[in-house]
């Protein structure tokens, strides 16, 4: 019997010390997020689907969705911005406001007006940004987005992040969307990020 009982006090024991490193290791990690407080991302100065300026600041003045991808992409962008503009829909009939800015990583084809377009069947409020191809991949390269040209015979098409980078309205990291998430999840993460 006393071999009992000092298993259960040894199980007993085991089992705080666990709780007080779980209960440590959470609270640093939550410390460590509320004091990253700069923004996400470098300085960049493009244009949007309408020809105007657009720089961080537009990352950093509402709840944003920021995607990388192309016009030409077959399957990941218009899959991608198609659930975003949903969300979007959804989270504005609660009065809940999310913006999502999507930066072309293909400039050389994906003019103002072939992004206007683009966006303009999805939803009013996606910002759709390009520049010159050194200043678009000097934004991709700041903000951790990765872009390459394959080359397809006569034609191209671009490999690039399918992840869907999450800012709060101060431009800060929140976290990502995978392409092909569970649309519970990400429909959750984007609740979250708008009550930041």
């Amino acid at each position: 019997m006393p071999v009992l009982r000092y298993a259960l006090w040894f199980l007993v024991a085991a089992v705080l010390a666990l709780l007080v490193l779980v209960w440590t290791f959470g609270r640093a990690e939550m410390e460590e997020v509320s004091q990253a407080s700069e923004p996400y991302g470098t300085a960049f100065s493009l244009v949007d689907q309408n020809g105007a300026p657009v720089t961080e600041a537009a990352l950093r003045s509402r709840p944003t969705a920021l995607f990388f991808g192309f016009t030409h992409c077959p399957d990941v962008c218009p899959t991608t911005l198609y659930e975003l503009s949903g969300y979007q829909k959804a989270l504005k009939a609660e009065g809940k406001d999310l913006g999502i800015v999507f930066v072309t990583v293909d400039p050389e084809r994906d003019t103002p007006d072939m992004l206007k377009t683009y966006v303009g069947a999805l939803s009013p409020d996606i910002t759709a940004v390009t520049g010159k191809p050194d200043d678009v991949a000097a934004m991709l390269k700041g903000y951790g987005a990765y872009a390459r040209k394959v080359q397809q015979g006569d034609d191209y098409t671009m490999d690039h992040t399918a992840s869907v980078i999450l800012l709060d309205r101060s431009g800060r990291f929140v976290g990502t969307i995978a392409y092909g998430e569970n649309p519970e999840t990400a429909k959750g993460k984007l609740e979250r990020l708008v009550t930041l």
